[in-house]
């Protein structure tokens, strides 16, 4: 027996999860299917930096209330480049503009639980094996939960099952172009259970290569380091990680380095990934499921938070007036911000990693690069003003 809702939503993360919540608090309902278990959608571990826009988004949710009392505002980043530290301070070159520090995992978590008071309708270990009739009058989710098959008839479906999801192949290639560039090095990432090493987070480029200091909380620090692409994680232990850690942080940065034995280890490859359009009939794109930025500028789950917003206004103008207008608009708006942000997140990556090419030409053009960051107000505000977010237009 086929059931129907309104929207179904492919991937219970944090875009996934934040569409249905915003929908149903709109009285449009929704179906999320998520293919792994509730457990490991929280065992992900990822970024936390959150856009102004992006706390608004979570407030308008309802789910903003630990975010809050326990996110960490900053002011400001450090960069280090070869031994000189400059601090890019937000708030006078954006008008009083921050960034909360909330990690992703809380984010789902909070979601997680508003959903489930809800009763909102989210299904885990439910593997949506088809999409169909995205180009008709009816879209049709096909999912196996404990070993059968379910359809569910959609008004509309969002794709918010990440870059290997189903829904980005259910696209005609015919019907796409995509755009990428892959990087020619990975992060090789910490979590550890250690006071941050600085209150607000340092980006370092050092001639071994970039690292990166942040943090979770104020007794869980989340440390990177620039790694070759195809290293392998047993060939870091956590001694030599802390040794190479400090090496690239600088004296400065590494004299207030605590460590302490790693409770999570990765290498996340790092890409440039965009597909056009972001929408096919009945069928929407949002987050890693139609771009990926590198995580240098700290624009991945904010561009997901902005894909969401953008959806949610096209979806309820139509529910409410019957107008199509913002949902046709909807791929166009995402894209501007998204290349504005891929741009951000490109000219991040290049001014503070090591790439083999780079040379001594190169080495060069990145130093003149930092001197006229920190010698001009103008181009930190453009640094700040991209960080902190750009607005959802």
């Amino acid at each position: 027996m086929t059931r129907r809702v309104r929207i179904g939503i492919v991937g219970a993360g944090p875009s996934g999860l934040l569409l249905s919540q915003l929908l149903e608090k709109h009285g449009i309902e929704t179906l999320v299917c998520e293919h792994r278990s509730a457990e490991h959608v929280l065992s992900r571990i990822r970024a936390g930096v959150l856009e102004q826009g992006t706390v608004d988004l979570l407030d308008e949710a309802g789910v903003g209330a630990r975010m809050h009392r326990e996110g960490l505002v900053h002011e400001g980043i450090a960069i280090a480049f070869r031994g000189a530290h400059s601090r890019i301070d937000f708030p006078s070159r954006t008008g009083g503009k921050t960034v909360l520090v909330y990690g992703q995992t809380e984010i789902t978590r909070d979601l997680m639980e508003a959903r489930r008071a809800a009763g909102g309708k989210v299904i885990y270990e439910a593997e949506v094996v088809g999409l169909s009739g995205l180009d008709g009058d009816t879209a049709v989710m096909r999912y196996r939960k404990d070993g059968v098959e379910h359809e569910v008839a959609c008004d509309f479906v969002a794709g918010c099952d990440g870059y290997h999801g189903v829904s980005r192949r259910s696209i005609p290639a015919d019907r796409v172009t995509t755009y990428e560039r892959v990087y020619p090095f990975g992060w090789l990432g910490v979590l550890a259970d250690v006071p941050p090493c600085s209150p607000e987070l340092i980006y370092a480029n050092h001639e071994r290569g970039f690292a990166l200091a942040s943090m979770r909380s104020p007794t869980r620090s989340r440390y990177y380091i620039q790694c070759p692409a195809d290293e392998r994680i047993e060939e870091w232990p956590d001694d030599r990680f802390w040794a190479e850690l400090k090496v690239r942080l600088g004296p400065e940065a590494a004299a207030g380095v605590v460590t302490g034995p790693s409770i999570e280890k990765s290498i996340a490859p790092l890409r440039s990934f965009v597909i056009e359009p972001l929408r096919y009939g009945r069928l929407f794109l949002l987050g890693d499921a139609g771009h990926i930025v590198p995580p240098t500028g700290a624009k991945g789950l904010n561009l997901a938070a902005s894909d969401v917003h953008f959806l949610v206004e096209g979806l309820t103008q139509f529910y409410a007036t019957g107008s199509t207008a913002a949902l046709d608009s909807y791929s166009d708006r995402a894209l501007r911000r998204i290349w504005k942000a891929e741009r951000f997140s490109w000219w991040m990556t290049s001014l503070l990693h090591r790439f083999p090419e780079t040379g001594a030409f190169g080495a060069r053009m990145q130093q003149a690069e930092f001197d006229y960051l920190i010698g001009s107000e103008a181009a930190q505000t453009v640094l700040a003003e991209n960080y902190v977010g750009l607005p959802f237009e």
